[in-house]
């Protein structure tokens, strides 16, 4: 029997980390995550959790501290948001070499300049290559099952590697949502114990962590680090197959909302899904075929599924919360265009930039944004691929 509450993403990811129980997190405040922390300290003042709490000088001390407590033998979490997650910068690559299963929560902020502690996804695109496993939240709800789901997916024998888990700051962050919880023995049994096969403080096995790796072994150091982000998107599906049956609520590597007939789709991530779903109703209303792809899983790249699962549409806009200043669109835009090349090349492409440093995104820009599909869908003329919605030109 699940438990409601009503909470907000901050809450919700607080209470995930109280039900996991992990030995350490270190973590610095910055807005709009330093609510997690917060909330996780008062656990562990009142007793409720054994977590060692390290408070520490600033977000890069919050990931060397995480660094030293997982290559220890312990179960490690933290959170951060925009300028905290790029001075972790160095660290985060160090962490996925190791790999390392730290899980953080990174609550989507803009990263400066100019300085605005507003949602986009800067932060965490900008730390897509780092060799983070990444996962996309909608709601509160899904941050707080993508949380749990989190430990399993790293700590994995066949993975090993950290977990980012995001949300759109403030918007789910700080709004309160109707949540369905999970009771506290059923997640420690789904969790179980850390067991690492290797750690320094293991006194049957001499090990160092983090030597000097010369050109004879870098490369396939580096290989292997790539060969474990493979092997992530089946455990992903492996772990959400037993969450599904421990809490009712299946998650794949993206959601197909109404996308199976769709003549015209969207791409998307996070918070702004919800907007544009009421969207694609409104258009089925109207008996036009408007779908959407809304993508959880954005490291490992899940490219084959989703040219399968877009394969029959027209046109498809990508919507990118995140300015990628490659001239030619944003980060989602370019995968999902290397996704689809040699597998569907007939599909119309727009990538279009939005909602920077928390501008809103209204159900009329959406709207917009379809209009402009079915134009191309009947017309086959697609005009600008790099577009912009909601900015004042």
């Amino acid at each position: 029997m699940s438990i409601r509450e009503r909470l907000s993403g901050n809450e919700a990811v607080a209470v995930a980390m109280r039900q996991i129980n992990p030995d350490v997190v270190a973590a610095f405040p910055i807005t709009p995550s330093t609510e997690i922390p917060q909330y996780f300290s008062q656990f562990v003042s009142n007793g409720q959790v054994k977590t060692e709490f390290v408070a520490v000088e600033s977000e890069h001390s919050a990931m060397s501290a995480c660094v030293g407590a997982q290559a220890a033998g312990s179960r490690t979490m933290t959170a951060t948001s925009a300028n905290g997650l790029a001075l972790m910068w160095e660290i985060l690559y160090i962490a996925a070499a190791m790999k390392l299963p730290i899980t953080m929560s990174c609550v989507n902020r803009a990263l400066s300049g100019p300085l605005n502690i507003h949602n986009d996804h800067s932060d965490s695109m900008g730390a897509r290559d780092s060799g983070w496993i990444q996962l996309y939240s909608e709601t509160n709800q899904e941050a707080y099952d993508n949380l749990i789901q989190a430990i399993r997916i790293g700590e994995h024998k066949d993975v090993m590697l950290p977990v980012m888990v995001c949300q759109d700051g403030f918007i789910t962050s700080h709004a309160v949502e109707n949540i369905d919880l999970l009771e506290d023995d059923k997640i420690k049994n789904f969790i179980g114990e850390y067991k690492p096969e290797h750690y320094l403080l293991n006194p049957g096995e001499q090990i160092a962590i983090g030597p000097l790796d010369l050109p004879a072994h870098c490369f396939e150091h580096k290989r292997e680090q790539a060969q474990s982000m493979i092997n992530a998107k089946k455990t992903i599906l492996e772990v959400a197959n037993e969450f599904e049956k421990l809490s009712g609520r299946k998650y794949g590597y993206f959601e197909e909302y109404k996308l199976k007939d769709a003549e015209v789709a969207i791409v998307i991530i996070n918070s702004t899904s919800g907007t544009a779903k009421t969207v694609v109703d409104s258009f089925r209303e109207k008996g036009i075929r408007a779908g959407l792809l809304k993508i959880r899983v954005f490291r490992p790249f899940p490219e084959q599924e989703i040219a399968e699962a877009l394969k029959q549409v027209k046109a498809i806009a990508v919507m990118d919360k995140a300015e990628g200043f490659s001239a030619a669109g944003g980060p989602l835009g370019a995968d999902i265009r290397s996704a689809l090349y040699g597998r569907s090349d007939g599909i119309k492409i727009l990538n279009y930039i939005y909602g920077l440093g928390g501008r809103d995104v209204k159900a009329d820009d959406i709207e917009k944004v379809y209009n402009d599909l079915l134009e191309i869908a009947k017309t086959c003329k697609l005009g600008e691929t790099y577009r912009y919605i909601g900015v004042r030109e």
